[in-house]
This record gives C-alpha cells, structure tokens and sequence, in this order.
C-alpha cells in the first residue's frame, strides 16, 4: 500500500504537473516540405504550438488535430506582444505538464530572440531542446540558382538584420561596401533607403546587384531585382508585402526568373 507521504507527492504531481522541455522548432521559410522530419514529428506531438507571425498557414495546418495553437507575433516597427510576455506565456504552458513547441519561422537561432527565450526557461526551471530549420537564406539563394560563397568571389557569407531594438541597425558598411561580398539582409524593407544610403557612403559600387525573395520558397514567391541605386523604388514600385529577404551582392543565375526589374535609377 502507498504511504501517506506517497499519496501526498502523488497528489502534488498531479496538481503541479512536471514541465516537458520545451521544444524550439524552426518552421523553415514556409514550403511545409522543407521541414525537418525531427520538426515535423515535434508539431503532431505537441499539445500546444506558440507560433511566430511569420510561420506559414500551410505549416500551421500540419499540427495535431487536437493541438492548441497560440499566435505570439512581432512585427518590426508595428504592433507587438512584448518579449516578456511570451515568454510568460511559454513558461504558463510549460507549467501545465503540456508538450510545448514554440515555433519560429526560418530557424530558431537566426534572428529569432531564441536566447531570450532559452533565458526565462532556465531562471524557470524549465528545460529545453532545440529543432534548426532551414533559415529564409538558404531557399532564396536556391531560387535565385546561386551559391553563398563561391570559390574567387566571396569566402564568407554575412547574415545581418535591417534593424534591431534600437532601430535601423548599423553594420560593418565598410566591408560590406568591398566589391564581391555577399549578404543576406533581413527584416530589411523599411531600412532599404539607410541600408543603400550606408552603403554608398562607403564606396559601394551603386550597379551591385540586390535581389529582393519575397516569400521564399512559397506559392506565392517573387522575385525584384535590383541594384544598389535602385533598391529603394524597385520596393516602392513592386509593392514587396510580405516577408522579404535582399540578397546584396546576387543576382538571378536565370534572368527568365526575373519577376520585375525597375529601370528607373535612384542616387541619394
């Protein structure tokens, strides 16, 4: 028979479940087939999902039928649940005994406030896994038919953030500026007139080619090129809505893949 220190401990386990690790899974750039199987299976397992804005709808669709969806999006420069709140939010879930995916769109350490998150968690008590996706830059440059790094070109590869909590965010322009570097910028739409306007000023050549992937890997994707003068009207003109990636330094291997190519050229 159990004792009564066992019914006890019993008892407080079931009012007070123990927390599962919470699982940070990256969702990829939104085509659900070039999520990882590991992802795939962490989704129909979950008893609840705290997706980011950006997370697909036909990725959401993948989850258990029984699973409870939480929407936690951030959207720079617009209206936002504060990072303490979700993070509030994980750790209520988490304390409930439920198997928790907090979903990030691209991959969870790329631009992803993970370590944030991964903070709250241990100050909690609560453990953690971690599921990489494939991050937006690896399927735009397989659109675009084009490599990150190619042997006499570029040996390394920048992945960098048109802003950051305080704002625009400043980079390393000067190397950047040197003819045949290659960089992913993302969240870059509203910074595309400071990004171009830094660069110039560092001696960037104005025809470098700026490719603009809306959507990545989507049903919905499309292609802007670009260049560096451009940039600015090649947004405004092609009316770029969605989740956008500009790949500085790439053109399309295929022109035929070209979806709009402004002409008109812009100097600041």
């Amino acid at each position: 028979m159990n004792s009564v220190a066992e019914d006890s401990r019993m008892l407080q386990e079931i009012s007070h479940p123990t927390p599962h690790p919470v699982a940070f899974v990256g969702a990829g750039p939104g085509d659900p087939e070039l999520l990882t199987v590991k992802a795939l299976r962490a989704l129909q397992t979950a008893d609840v999902v705290i997706h980011d804005r950006l997370v697909s709808e036909d990725i959401l669709a993948l989850v258990g039928p029984h699973t409870r969806l939480r929407n936690a999006g951030k959207e720079g420069f617009g209206p936002s649940i504060p990072q303490s709140a979700i993070n509030a939010l994980i750790i209520e879930e988490a304390r409930t005994g439920a198997r928790v995916v907090r979903l990030k769109s691209g991959d969870p350490t790329v631009f992803g406030r993970l370590d944030e998150e991964l903070d709250a968690l241990h100050a909690a008590g609560i453990g953690y896994t971690i599921v990489p996706g494939l991050t937006s830059a690896s399927a735009a440059v397989a659109t675009l038919g084009q490599s990150l790094t190619k042997r006499g070109r570029n040996t390394a590869v920048r992945l960098v953030t048109g802003h950051d909590m305080q704002g625009y965010a400043d980079q390393d322009w000067r190397t950047l500026a040197r003819s045949g570097e290659v960089a992913a910028i993302y969240m870059a739409k509203r910074a595309a007139r400071f990004i171009q306007g830094r660069l110039l000023m560092h001696g960037a050549d104005p025809q470098t080619p700026v490719t603009i992937v809306e959507n990545a890997s989507r049903a919905d994707e499309r292609i802007v090129t670009a260049t560096l003068a451009t940039l600015p009207s090649a947004l405004f003109a092609s009316d770029v809505t969605g989740p956008a990636l500009l790949m500085y330094g790439l053109a399309p291997r295929d022109a035929r893949m070209t979806h709009t190519m402004p002409q008109q050229q812009e100097m600041i």
